[in-house]
């Protein structure tokens, strides 16, 4: 199996990870303030790989130097962002809203690519995007009111999750992967602590009845060994061997995920136009993956007019 192909199944397996714990965070946070949350699981995690980094893996720790912190930091200052402004948006916007412009973040990133990374995405990948992008609207836009300051709050979030992927790929080559999701994590947990006690009742974080409940201690492992400690450190280990843009384009089968396990763990069903999303999205992944020479030959044929639009 080629790296990359192996790569894309792992990023695969991490967004099936995140959608599949969605329903136990949903349920976390209405017993604890979701900062907190975050920063006891970003918390354990950082604890995690720090307990593996030291016993397992000591000779990453001779590479640490400040362009490796600066870089984790950079990473985890992104990613608390996707996080702290989705939390923030879902106080004033709809949670399909802010499902469909969350996963925006599919289209930010190959913008982004441009204009930090100056690499165009191949015509493979737009079409995927475009697929993919449609099939989220068609997914989790069931309310379609005016847009409000949630939405804006989220946009930035989607802008964070962006910039994570983005700039994911261009430092995970660069450094060893164990060193730098510990770096990221760690300061995701510090920035959501600072947070939590800026804006939130984080006292209850210490409360024994909160924490030691069954619904956020259950939360609390599974999220912060599967979805955050195993997560990142998958996609900072094999977001090398891929494209930004299929990272994207593969994190937007999160919420295909998460629907399919609402469906067996909360009996919820979908409309027939948010099957047709789900539909659309894996199609969008599907695109991205294709030999890029045999998808431009037939868009060549079919549009043998515009030929140079379509060079990669």
């Amino acid at each position: 199996m080629k790296a990359s192909t192996f790569a894309d199944l792992s990023l695969l397996f991490v967004a099936l990870i995140w959608g599949a714990t969605f329903v136990l965070v949903q349920n976390a946070i209405s017993f604890l303030e979701p900062q907190a949350f975050n920063a006891v699981r970003f918390t354990l995690a950082a604890i995690l790989l720090g307990l593996w980094l030291m016993f397992f893996e000591k000779d990453q720790l001779k590479k640490i130097d400040r362009k490796l912190i600066l870089s984790g930091i950079l990473l985890g200052f992104f990613l608390f962002i996707g996080y702290a402004f989705q939390t923030l948006g879902l106080l004033y916007t709809t949670s399909s809203k802010a499902g469909f412009i969350t996963g925006l973040s599919v289209v930010l990133v190959p913008l982004l690519m441009i204009g930090i990374l100056k690499q165009r995405p191949s015509i493979n990948s737009i079409a995927g995007v475009s697929a993919a992008t449609a099939g989220l609207y068609l997914l989790t836009m069931s309310d379609v009111s005016s847009l409000n300051i949630g939405d804006g709050f989220v946009l930035i979030c989607a802008a964070g999750f962006a910039l994570h992927i983005v700039f994911t790929g261009k430092f995970s080559s660069s450094y060893p992967t164990l060193l730098l999701t510990t770096v990221q994590i760690s300061t995701v947990a510090a920035l959501s602590a600072v947070s939590s006690v800026i804006f939130e009742d984080w006292k209850r974080a210490f409360n024994p009845e909160v924490i030691f409940s069954a619904n956020v201690m259950i939360a609390l492992l599974v999220t912060s060994i599967l979805a955050t400690a195993l997560a990142f450190f998958i996609q900072t280990n094999f977001q090398k061997h891929t494209t930004a843009t299929r990272v994207a384009l593969i994190f937007a089968m999160e919420p295909v995920f998460a629907a399919i396990t609402a469906y067996f763990w909360a009996d919820e069903r979908l409309p027939y136009g948010a099957l047709v999303g789900c539909a659309l999205i894996f199609t969008g992944m599907v695109f991205a993956e294709l030999p890029s020479g045999k998808f431009e030959s037939f868009i060549r044929k079919v549009f043998p007019k515009k030929e140079a639009d379509f060079k990669a």
